[in-house]
């Protein structure tokens, strides 16, 4: 018969106790370093193809204007509008603390300004981050009766992207924008790590 301490427990199951922390840590440690390699995998690919929208993750806008990084992202879905993968371009992306601006209007009105016609083109408006935009996009879709998207953004943020879709029930195909300056293997290597801890936070719901 085990003897029980002070505080009732045997002497054996405080050592249980610890294998299960231990092999719970391990776990998590495996599903983040393979999290890391699935994103860095995905970035490098572009799976644009005809489908029944084009949905732009929002970025800064400073007073109306998109930052260079949501401005890449628009002339990206430009071109893909351009070469006819579908008809209707989504651009995603709350007000954040701007009082007047929102990340979705701004997107809309720059392609306006480079040549699409409002008719392809919705804002949507009111998510504040990329989980909300997602849920937001799909409500948007399942009312029109679309199912299929090309999903622009920066190539780490696209595997996020693609299962925060496909929880919506959505089907997404990542196709990142360009890249205007050479990164280094460390900022690219901090990027994924980021980017690992935000899906992992995303997928056991801790945010």
């Amino acid at each position: 018969m085990s003897e029980r301490d002070s505080t009732g427990l045997t002497a054996r199951e405080p050592s249980r106790f610890r294998r299960i922390v231990y092999f719970a840590f391990a776990g998590l440690l495996l599903f983040y370093g393979i999290s890391c390699i699935r994103i860095a995998r995905q970035s490098e690919k572009d799976e644009a193809q005809p489908a029944d929208v084009i949905v732009v993750f929002g970025a800064a806008e400073y007073a109306g204007r998109p930052s260079p990084i949501f401005r890449a992202r628009l002339d990206h879905a430009y071109g893909l509008f351009e070469k006819k993968l579908a008809p209707i371009v989504i651009v995603s992306g709350g007000a954040g603390n701007d009082p007047k601006f929102t990340e979705g209007g701004v997107g809309r009105d720059y392609l306006m300004s480079k040549g699409i016609g409002d008719r392809h083109l919705i804002a949507e408006t009111q998510g504040d981050n990329t989980s909300e935009s997602s849920e937001r996009v799909a409500v948007i879709m399942r009312a029109n009766g679309w199912h299929t998207a090309v999903a622009v953004s920066d190539g780490y943020h696209l595997f996020r992207i693609k299962r925060m879709m496909a929880r919506q029930g959505m089907k997404a195909y990542a196709s990142p924008r360009a890249q205007d300056i050479k990164v280094s293997t460390g900022s690219k290597i901090l990027t994924v790590m980021r980017e690992a801890l935000s899906y992992m936070l995303w997928t056991f719901h801790i945010t």
